[in-house]
């Protein structure tokens, strides 16, 4: 007998029972981190099937992962509603572009690419263009924002497009590029995939009978994240709806970061202006964390409330939700200065060995999350010394790594040879041929990497046989979910620490978490120029704070290296928070930075001539005249650049452009006073990589 929809709708908040009761027309959700917000979608899907109101083949759940998608569907299953179809928007547009584009277009469908870099590198040699690894890097990702905000090469080059240079390359040759990588692109028959929607967008607009038949297959839609959504994914969304108002979404302003790949939460915020008569839920009880935690969350978002507006962007803020903890007194956040990076790195490495082993703190319930992917080497370091276990979030996907594909070999034949042997037996031994044991290895690196690979596997046959009520878990059973699993990379969790960005840690909880490097130049991050980029670092240390469930760990250092003099400053996101950090009265919170204006026109100092570009005026002279620097420490410069670029993961003209390496290999600064002097250098540059440079610089005197 399946579920009852009464039975759906026991056990759910006020909120939480709003959203679910209501089956029928457009509905927003503001959903705070921790409110249960999946919880309340799924329930609304399954209480729409049980009810009779909905078929399940007939509903569409849109998320922005993979992993979040194969949770609800598991979730749906559970209650009682298996068939909803829940993807992502490109697995969910590809399958539509992979059943219709033999009748839409005919022939095969154009393969899809994986990597753009490749072709984009291919585009900038055709255009004689210079473009290094890391520019190709930073390129790709402009075409990729270009595309997703529905910008085509023409109109990007636009000049009322409000866009910062790539590199070197204005508007106009950044345009170039961009219909060069389309040429290369259609010239090998490939598609990216961005394209996947793209193409799906055409042929819902230009076929009525295709259009037709995609909404005659879904229904009612439930779109999660969706502050998270892009212009294109929104238009995508708009062809499947058709105009019916049977549609769902949830999000929460405050977690919007991801503005730099061209999601902004305005459709989110307006929803109940271009939906009239749209229900609107607040979701405000926090189930996730202890009252110390959620009050940390709300005060580091009200310390600066904005108001709503429309900034340049095109983006728009509201009022954050303050939300209300449900749950028991925890233990007080604590917070930590050091000397330099390599002393926060010791202290984090012996605070969790204090609660692994005093407090009993499992090392899988622990992170430790920063701002730049360049901050983890330090941490790995430490936590290898002192002999704990720990994996990289955004490394190498756990079903692609060598051992596990291994191991899934060796599942599926014992699978196929002995399908009802209880998988808790027979998985340990198996594993034990390729190198698994019950003890964990002394060692660190790629020895204890295969250990903790092959561990997971062995937990997770123990958790899902351990989560069946009537019957064990069969070897058939285990490999058909690790099928599953790894089609949708929906990897097991492993035992040790986690080491994450602030960005990748999105979606995630622990119960204890590690803010490190909360310093000014990390937190916020020296290129948050302006007041929109300072308020998304201010909401992406939200996001990290929301990720703890009971003990919040803050920390940052005073120099990046040992030894040195202390220049930085803590984040003044923890004024006021921190203890003894109360911001002095009457002062403002530091905003964007002005730009001086030059007293008189720039000469060239060679020639005498007025120098016309941003360029030549950083050089001091005109391109065409001589350069008086030596080759090989501008070669050093940027080897280093490229260094520091993959190391705060950021793109390379970001630390330093062309223009302004030149200037330092001419200038040689001994000083930091010199350092200064050179123009595209100001304070936060000096912090941030001034002892690296004139480092650099000493060593090839």
């Amino acid at each position: 007998m399946g579920v009852t929809p009464e039975e759906i709708l026991t056990g759910l908040d006020p909120e939480q029972a709003a959203v679910a009761a209501q089956l029928h027309g457009p509905m927003v959700v503001i959903a705070g981190a921790g409110t249960g917000k999946t919880r309340a979608i799924t329930h609304r899907i399954a209480h729409g099937v049980a009810a009779g109101e909905y078929v399940p083949q007939q509903v569409l759940a849109v998320t922005f992962t993979a992993r979040a998608a194969a949770e609800m569907r598991t979730r749906l299953r559970g209650l009682g509603a298996a068939g909803v179809q829940a993807h992502t928007f490109h697995a969910a547009a590809l399958r539509q572009l992979q059943y219709f584009w033999p009748q839409a277009v005919g022939g095969f469908l154009p393969h899809l690419l994986d990597h753009k870099a490749p072709l984009v590198a291919e585009a900038a040699r055709r255009l004689r263009l210079p473009a290094d690894r890391a520019t190709v890097r930073d390129l790709a990702g402009e075409i990729e924002w270009a595309k997703v905000s529905m910008l085509t090469p023409e109109t990007y080059a636009a000049p009322g497009l409000d866009r910062d240079g790539v590199g070197e390359l204005d508007h106009q040759a950044m345009a170039r590029l961009y219909q060069a990588y389309e040429d290369v692109k259609t010239d090998r028959g490939m598609i990216d995939f961005e394209d996947v929607l793209l193409l799906m967008v055409g042929i819902i607009e230009d076929d009525e009978r295709i259009a037709a038949e995609i909404r005659s297959q879904y229904r009612h839609f439930t779109v999660d994240e969706y502050q998270d959504v892009s212009p294109l994914q929104q238009r995508l969304l708009d062809g499947w709806v058709g105009g019916r108002g049977e549609v769902c979404v949830v999000g929460d302003p405050s977690q919007t970061i991801y503005s730099f790949t061209g999601a902004t939460p305005r459709h989110l915020l307006e929803f109940t202006r271009t939906h009239p008569g749209a229900a609107e839920v607040h979701l405000v009880r926090d189930y996730r964390s202890t009252p110390e935690v959620v009050n940390l969350a709300n005060r580091v978002l009200t310390s600066r409330r904005p108001e709503r507006r429309l900034d340049q962007r095109g983006t728009v803020w509201a009022q954050p939700l303050e939300l209300i903890a449900q749950r028991e007194h925890g233990p007080a956040a604590e917070f930590h200065e050091a000397a330099d990076d390599e002393q926060e790195a010791q202290f984090v490495a012996s605070r969790i060995k204090a609660l692994t082993e005093r407090d009993g703190v499992k090392l899988r319930d622990i992170a430790v999350l920063y701002r730049t992917n360049g901050q983890s080497e330090a941490m790995e370091r430490a936590l290898s010394d002192a002999g704990i276990g720990y994996q990289l979030r955004g490394a190498e996907r756990f079903f692609q790594r060598r051992e596990v594909k291994e191991a899934l070999a060796q599942i599926r034949t014992s699978a196929r040879q002995v399908p009802g042997e209880l998988a808790v037996d027979l998985v340990p031994t198996l594993l034990s041929s390729l190198g698994w044991q019950r003890s964990a290895p002394t060692g660190t690196g790629a020895v204890r990497e295969k250990w903790e690979s092959l561990s997971a596997l062995v937990a997770l046959a123990k958790d899902m046989d351990g989560a069946l009520a009537e019957e064990n878990l069969s070897m058939a059973a285990f490999a058909a979910e690790l099928e599953a699993r790894a089609a949708t990379a929906h990897a097991p969790v492993v035992e040790g620490v986690t080491l994450a960005s602030l960005h990748s840690s999105k979606g995630l909880e622990w119960d204890t978490v590690f803010l490190t490097g909360l310093s000014e130049g990390l937190m916020p991050i020296s290129f948050a120029e302006d007041q929109a980029g300072v308020d998304e670092e201010r909401r992406l240390l939200y996001v990290g704070i929301t990720r703890a469930k009971s003990r919040l760990i803050f920390s940052w250092s005073l120099s990046r290296t040992t030894g040195g003099r202390g220049r930085r400053r803590r984040s003044r996101f923890l004024d006021g928070i921190a203890p003894s950090a109360q911001r002095e009265a009457g002062r403002p919170e530091p905003g964007p930075r002005s730009r001086r204006k030059s007293a008189a026109p720039a000469r060239c100092r060679i020639c005498g001539k007025l120098l016309d570009t941003a360029a030549e005026v950083k050089l001091k002279r005109c391109s065409d005249c001589p350069a008086g620097y030596d080759e090989a420490v501008y070669e050093a410069l940027r080897d280093w650049r490229t260094r520091a670029a993959k190391d705060s993961g950021m793109p390379a003209f970001v630390v330093f452009t062309d223009a302004t390496l030149m200037a330092l290999a001419e200038a040689m600064p001994r000083t930091e006073r010199e350092f200064l002097a050179i123009p595209g250098v100001g304070r936060s540059k000096l912090q941030r990589y001034g002892e690296d440079v004139l480092s650099v610089l000493a060593d090839l005197r």
